[in-house]
């Protein structure tokens, strides 16, 4: 492609991968964007994909008549091509997969979608001349935070590509042909940064880090390290979790661009270069000239919806990075007024006997889990599902003072039970054995026993879902029909 294509106000850089052989290992949401963003940076691409769904037989057959080679069906992804220069990773295979350790053998690159988007879109820059990233990553709180960051610049008038984890590849942003974006956000996994090697955000931030998804990673220290590579290459702002020291650390040591800040934020009173918590108010003691004496209104605690206290800590934490853009102090409340969480999100979804029923099904990890608990006094609590080589001790012995009592569910519940025998054993724990349709309808029957007035039953597993449901919204969606089910007014 010569001159290189104008591509959503972006020049699509054709010495990114330009006459390579490109492999998209998965069709995938992320695969089938990457497959024609590479198209279209004049790559000579390959898909394969073992999966013989309608989805992928759909996203197949549309690739196939762009001209787009694909291969679909069982062994499809066992041996890599021979010609192959590149291979984008789906976020989903983990780095043991035998293609991809074909291509550590053969020394044949593999990026991420994230990282196909970033050199198409900016080349080998070292710094983006037109459009800023800003990134997001951590254990638990990314998709709130870069839902907040992107209400915040929309109230400031800007016009923002919100992608990444949060569901919209990059890939598809930088073909968008209708919109020139003034901003991305960027939700980042750890899947994700573990194949993005040159991706310079405008600013980053790790909101926290726990141990998750240890299935995939092959132990926690790497799983933390890949979460750092966000902060690799930053060239203005380093946003950290002042009161989760081992993000800080990551900055510390992460090689950003000379003149890059570091800037915290806490659930407390902000020192200098950081924001925080002062007199029911979100300020800024990071982005005001006069940071060294006084702080900025930006919002009320009020404003962030549900105000929990690691909600308020990605609204912190959004704040931190937007400001880095100069947005004015008044679009961060706007924005924050103008963000609901998602749904399975601390949502409440009956109130009935003076007891509350919430559903957090989003807590698919422990430290996820303890968040949402920190929001509520006495709680019966719902846990249990695929616990993704996590464990519930720490958990359990922070909470233990909190728990009515406990029900169980799902393939590891037994993971749970034993942290509750150790480390609380007076809870009383119900446990559901079955593993079928009518599970939750058990579950809340349990729960509504063991409630009393003024109580809240938290659906906030600690656990991943897939084991018996299609997604974490499927388990909440489960969950809030059994509770309509026995409530009075049913």
């Amino acid at each position: 492609m010569g001159g290189g294509a104008v591509i959503g106000g972006l020049d699509l850089d054709p010495n990114a991968v330009g006459g390579l052989r490109v492999v998209i290992a998965g069709l995938g949401a992320s695969g089938f964007a990457a497959a024609e963003a590479a198209r279209e940076g004049g790559a000579r691409v390959i898909a394969l994909d073992d999966s013989t769904s309608e989805a992928t037989w759909d996203k197949a057959e549309l690739l196939g008549s762009l001209g787009t080679e694909v291969r679909t069906g069982p062994g499809a992804t066992a041996e890599l091509p021979e010609d192959a220069d590149l291979v984008i990773a789906s976020p989903g295979w983990r780095p043991s997969a035998p293609l991809l350790t074909q291509a550590v053998e053969r020394n044949v690159p593999i990026w991420s979608e994230v990282e196909l988007a970033w050199r198409l879109s900016n080349g080998h820059r070292a710094i983006p001349e037109r459009t800023p990233w800003l990134g997001v990553t951590g254990t638990n709180g990314k998709t709130t935070t870069v839902t907040m960051a992107a209400a915040m610049l929309e109230a400031a008038g800007k016009s923002v590509a919100l992608v990444g984890n949060i569901g919209r590849p990059v890939c598809e942003a930088i073909l968008d042909t209708d919109t020139v974006y003034d901003v991305f956000v960027v939700e980042l996994s750890s899947f994700q940064l573990h194949w993005t090697h040159t991706l310079q955000l405008h600013g980053a931030a790790v909101l926290n880090i726990a141990p998750d998804h240890l299935e995939w990673h092959e132990s926690y220290d790497e799983y933390a390290a890949d979460k750092a590579r966000i902060y690799n290459g930053v060239t203005t702002a380093c946003v950290y979790n002042a009161d989760d020291p081992a993000t800080e650390r990551m900055v510390e040591e992460a090689d950003v661009v000379e003149g890059a800040r570091a800037i915290g934020f806490t659930l407390g009173i902000p020192a200098r270069s950081m924001t925080g918590i002062v007199d029911e108010l979100l300020v800024d003691r990071a982005w005001i000239k006069q940071r060294d004496a006084s702080a900025l209104e930006l919002a009320g605690v009020a404003d962030v919806h549900p105000n929990a206290p690691h909600n308020i800590a990605n609204a912190l934490a959004a704040a931190a990075l937007t400001r880095s853009l100069d947005i004015p102090h008044a679009a961060v409340r706007q924005g924050l007024r103008d963000t609901r969480a998602g749904a399975h999100r601390i949502e409440t979804v009956a109130c009935f006997g003076d007891v509350t029923w919430v559903d957090d099904s989003k807590a698919t990890n422990p430290a996820a889990a303890s968040a949402s608990l920190q929001a509520f006094e006495k709680v019966v609590w719902i846990a249990g599902g695929q616990a993704k080589g996590t464990d519930f001790d720490e958990l359990v012995r922070t909470h233990a003072h909190r728990f009515r009592g406990a029900v169980l569910l799902g393939v590891d519940r037994e993971h749970v039970h034993a942290a509750l025998s150790q480390h609380a054993p007076e809870v009383p724990v119900f446990i559901v054995e079955s593993d079928d349709d009518g599970a939750m309808t058990q579950v809340v029957a349990a729960a509504a026993d063991m409630a009393q007035p003024g109580d809240v039953v938290l659906l906030a597993p600690g656990c991943a879902s897939l084991d018996m449901y299609a997604g974490y919204g499927a388990r909440g969606e489960v969950f809030a029909a059994a509770v309509r089910g026995i409530a009075p007014d049913a």
